[in-house]
């Protein structure tokens, strides 16, 4: 069975980019701001727990939340949004590919956003940055995913939104659609919602 490898950030969840700096932001007084822009821009706190460095309790405690657990609840429950669409596109055609999670991101928040969403149903194989210390666009951690799958780029698909990350995955022998949730220009295959990836493929 052909190996579709699946985005989650502005694929599965709209949010192409997150929330996540603005939902700081509103958690932080106005005198606060330049502190959290450092963190994020000199120390590239984000980067380290996406790639494994800092786990969410450690990530979270740096900014400042007093309560990194409720804080992560929170941000996932209440500040991104599933495309309900997925579910109908999943249930059709999980059974017809192997599906499977490449996805920047930090461990504890990808584990808590495939539980709270039901998705771990769909991917019982998740590749996730943070677990295997490398990040999408470098062409080790779809290295990595191949591995995991124990199959060949060319008998994959890889779905991102991200042209960065599809120019990878296709420079490696995958076919690659982008899921086009900011207008973005791209050589290839464009689709836009879950039909137009159903009557793809």
């Amino acid at each position: 069975m052909k190996v579709i490898f699946f985005d989650m950030y502005g694929v599965i969840l709209k949010e192409s980019k997150g929330n996540f700096i603005p939902y700081t932001r509103s958690h932080f007084p106005q005198s606060e701001h330049d502190r959290i822009k450092k963190l994020f821009v000199e120390n590239e706190l984000f980067t380290k727990a996406g790639n494994g460095e800092l786990n969410s309790y450690e990530f979270l405690s740096k900014i400042g939340f007093i309560d990194p657990v409720f804080s992560m609840k929170d941000y996932i429950e209440n500040h991104l949004t599933m495309d309900n669409d997925f579910y109908n596109f999943a249930d059709k055609f999980s059974n017809k590919y192997r599906f499977a999670l490449l996805s920047n991101d930090v461990s504890d928040w990808s584990k808590y956003i495939t539980e709270y969403y039901g998705l771990n149903k769909y991917f019982p194989v998740k590749i996730i940055s943070a677990d295997v210390k490398c990040r999408k666009p470098d062409p080790k951690i779809f290295e990595i995913a191949l591995q995991i799958m124990e199959t060949q780029a060319e008998k994959c698909t890889f779905i991102d939104n991200s042209t960065d990350n599809l120019y990878t995955a296709r420079n490696l022998g995958m076919d690659t659609i982008l899921f086009n949730r900011d207008n973005e220009e791209f050589d290839g295959k464009i689709v836009y919602s879950f039909d137009e990836l159903s009557n793809i493929l």
